[in-house]
């Protein structure tokens, strides 16, 4: 049996993940949360699965079930998310160096073959080129959710170099998907438009992201781990094509026939860069296939929403 540990694996990736992992009948998966932006109904209804309530932050919880587990791989996934409540909530963001520290220690100590960490676009800070190429060196990354990711980055790096372990380290770029949490920008402009209420933009909409629906991103991830490919790299996971927020927000009310206007908001402070875009040359080569498009993302999306709180069918 294959023995495998997701941190913050009550939450939108970490639980998608999970999900493709128990289709295979010889994996386990036991999912570590703090329950902080996970959410139990997150967690696979799977003989196979086990959940622990327990913050990777406390290295004595932790260590209670790493140790007694002896897992295979690690995917450390838990964090502090969120654009408002990472700049609301630096010092608890700040915190999450020492669940990096932890999670390598003990996967060190109880021999784990590989531990994949989830990195951030954002450790690119505002992009001095685009697409942005992982062997660029983030030097700009300015708050403190973008300063954390680079550090753990750093921390996989040195304890390859000190003891051996063996890291990929995944750059994820904006994903979305069913379970991702009304917090963020898709889902948050689906429920809006369902409603038909304004959809709200800050500043002038121009700001470019890239969209990469969930299911790619796990697609890319298992790949890696059943293939051993970029074993001690560096991989970014997302789409390359890049969309304005105004443009995302005109696909939403399309995608959902909405009535639904769009009202500009002052530009946020600081947190909102105004360009990403990704060169996802290595995912494209460990997928061979396209990826899925944002008009079919997007149709997925606003269906499971509708079916979520309505049990009706959306009519196309």
């Amino acid at each position: 049996m294959r023995r495998i540990l997701i941190t913050g694996g009550a939450g939108f990736i970490g639980s998608s993940l999970a999900d493709e992992l128990l289709k295979d009948d010889n994996t386990s998966v036991t999912i570590v949360d703090n329950l902080l932006t996970g959410k139990t109904e997150n967690i696979p209804n799977h003989e196979n699965c086990k959940f622990v309530h327990c913050d990777v932050n406390d290295y004595t919880g932790l260590s209670a079930v790493m140790t007694s587990s002896n897992f295979d791989y690690v995917f450390h996934y838990a964090a502090v998310v969120g654009v408002k409540r990472t700049l609301d909530n630096p010092l608890m963001v700040l915190d999450d160096i020492q669940g990096i520290k932890n999670i390598l220690e003990l996967s060190k100590n109880t021999s784990v073959k590989r531990i994949f960490y989830a990195s951030s676009s954002e450790v690119y800070g505002e992009p001095v080129e685009l697409p942005q190429n992982e062997a660029t060196t983030p030097l700009n990354s300015r708050l403190p959710y973008s300063i954390v990711k680079n550090l753990g980055e750093a921390y996989c790096k040195s304890y390859f170099k000190q003891y051996d372990l063996d890291y990929t380290i995944f750059r994820f770029f904006n994903t979305y998907g069913p379970k991702q949490s009304n917090d963020f920008v898709i889902n948050k402009f689906i429920e809006m438009a369902l409603e038909n209420k304004d959809i709200t933009i800050h500043g002038d909409g121009l700001q470019t992201r890239t969209f990469c629906h969930v299911q790619d991103n796990v697609d890319a991830t298992i790949t890696m781990l059943e293939n051993d490919l970029h074993v001690n790299d560096v991989v970014n996971l997302g789409s390359d094509i890049a969309v304005t927020i105004k443009e995302l927000a005109e696909a939403v009310i399309q995608s959902t026939g909405s009535i639904s206007n769009i009202e500009h908001l002052a530009p946020l402070p600081e947190g909102d860069m105004r360009r990403r875009q990704p060169d996802i040359s290595k995912m494209n080569a460990i997928l061979q296939r396209d990826l899925m498009p944002l008009k079919d993302g997007l149709e997925k999306c606003v269906e499971h929403f509708v079916c979520k709180k309505v049990p009706i069918s959306l009519e196309k």
